[in-house]
């Protein structure tokens, strides 16, 4: 599968945090103007947060109205249903891929 260069961006985005934290998954999705966020997965007590919700919550805050793309790192299995609808509800399109980068859907 060969990928745009700003798919592979967000792709790079998403190992990098995950490899940094050493977190369970690493999101990155890019918004209708270009920018991008990345972040993995919150674990806490009090508070459950995939990457991809945390990776959207940072971009509708800081003003982000639709996705163009979104990507998950994750050596586990594919994106939850929920992460799935969160992605397409902002127009955007997801990318799975495992730790090495390669694309799984």
């Amino acid at each position: 599968m060969t990928l745009d260069p700003e798919d592979s961006k967000i792709i790079t985005l998403a190992r990098a945090a995950r490899a940094r934290t050493g977190a369970r998954e690493g999101a990155a999705v890019r918004d209708e103007t270009g920018r991008t966020y990345s972040a993995t997965n919150v674990a806490l007590t009090s508070l459950t947060l995939s990457a991809l919700q945390v990776a959207v919550a940072m971009a509708i805050s800081s003003g982000a109205a639709s996705l163009e793309a979104a990507a998950l790192v994750t050596a586990g299995e594919p994106a939850a249903d929920d992460d799935a609808a969160l992605v397409r509800e902002l127009g955007g399109t997801l990318l799975v891929a495992g730790p090495d980068g390669q694309v799984r859907g």
